[in-house]
């Protein structure tokens, strides 16, 4: 395939099911980059991985433009798993790669990995630590991003699992760096984090790209003082649920609860399911990999906590909070709660009296709103 016909697939690709907007496309420069710069490392028989293809256009474009016969495959995200596939079966590119957890399925014996890097340094630790410990031991990481968005951090990180990290030069606003010579790694692997808040008297496991780490984010914090007004409800469900803070700290209030937490990114929902099961309750709250409560039944729950994204991906957008509206609209039965904490500025309160019903501001302080919505 031609550098043609590699510019109309990614102009082909689609977001979906994932938010679109006219400020909001499917690929970027580095992925333009990545693809430009792994076109000399490879061969037919190449054994090539990909990490953190968002819509499948590093998937895709090695596929068809590189002559590359199958991809191994980890995303995080459910909406870009979601999104590859679609991408696969309308471009005529499906059935040629494989979806794998990060670790040795996805690595095994791996020549050239692919990488849309990170914004937390924790998943890109994850990431290259995986990497060494199970990718052949002349692999080479190709890790691109915007300039704008790294840092000399990252290239320490990739520095203390590879023996050579060399910066390429930047265009068109990205830059690749091209990690080589994994180090032995003998140690254990270094994730999920575990800590202890005392504050809460719980345990917090983390996983590198779950949100926060094993920390309590202050949006969650401020939600939680909130927690003696909501109401005893027989099915809850933490939305976009992160580490599970708040459905564990749920269920422990409420041992008559069936909990759900739901996350679309799969470090989040491993790093709950830890969480959960480190305090007890692995048998009381059950966690769910999809992508705006997707997977649950109209009118299934009473009540529904949720500390919405402001961003997709780098871009400040509010279309992740609108969708997980809609998404309680229709998972909540009649009378059913959405207690939702979220960033003052950003004034949901008119889509929330739209989207739910009756609206009331429950608390506010100098950061973040707290208002509770009933299901009319």
């Amino acid at each position: 395939m031609t550098v043609m016909d590699v510019e109309a697939l990614l102009g082909s690709l689609s977001r979906l099911p994932d938010v679109e907007a006219e400020n909001l496309q499917a690929f970027d420069a580095t992925d333009r980059l990545l693809l430009e710069t792994a076109a000399d490392l490879l061969a037919p028989d190449t054994k090539v991985v990909v990490i953190g293809d968002r819509y499948g256009a590093l998937t895709l474009g090695a596929l068809a433009g590189l002559g590359v016969g199958h991809v191994r495959v980890n995303q995080d995200l459910f909406t870009g798993r979601l999104a590859l596939k679609r991408n696969a079966a309308s471009s005529g590119l499906d059935g040629l790669f494989t979806e794998h957890p990060l670790g040795r399925e996805l690595l095994d014996e791996a020549d050239v990995v692919l990488l849309q890097l990170p914004k937390s340094l924790a998943e890109l630790e994850e990431i290259a630590d995986a990497v060494a410990r199970f990718a052949a031991p002349h692999a080479v990481l190709l890790a691109g991003g915007r300039v704008k968005h790294m840092s000399l951090g990252m290239n320490a990180v990739l520095e203390r699992y590879f023996s050579s990290v060399q910066p390429q030069l930047a265009r068109r606003k990205s830059r690749v760096l091209m990690a080589r010579d994994p180090k032995s790694i003998s140690v254990e692997l270094p994730f999920p984090v575990v800590e202890t808040l005392p504050e809460l008297g719980i345990t917090v496991c983390a996983h590198g790209a779950a949100f926060s780490g094993a920390r309590l984010d202050i949006g969650t914090r401020y939600l939680l003082t909130f927690m003696d007004r909501m109401p005893p409800a027989r099915r809850a469900v933490d939305l976009g649920c992160g580490t599970g803070i708040l459905a564990t700290m749920y269920a422990l209030r409420h041992p008559e609860a069936r909990v759900v937490a739901t996350d679309q990114s799969a470090a989040a929902v491993s790093s709950a399911k830890a969480t959960a099961a480190a305090n007890g309750l692995g048998g009381r709250v059950v966690v769910i990999h999809d992508d705006a409560m997707s997977t649950l039944e109209p009118g299934s729950a009473d009540l529904i906590l949720l500390n919405p994204p402001f961003h997709l991906g780098a871009s400040v957008h509010a279309g992740a909070a609108l969708k997980m509206f809609q998404a309680a609209a229709r998972v909540l039965a009649p009378g059913g709660e959405l207690w939702t904490v979220y960033n003052s500025h950003l004034q949901y309160r008119a889509a929330l009296e739209r989207q739910i019903g009756p609206t009331v501001e429950e608390g506010r302080n100098p950061k973040f709103t707290v208002t509770r919505s009933r299901k009319s």
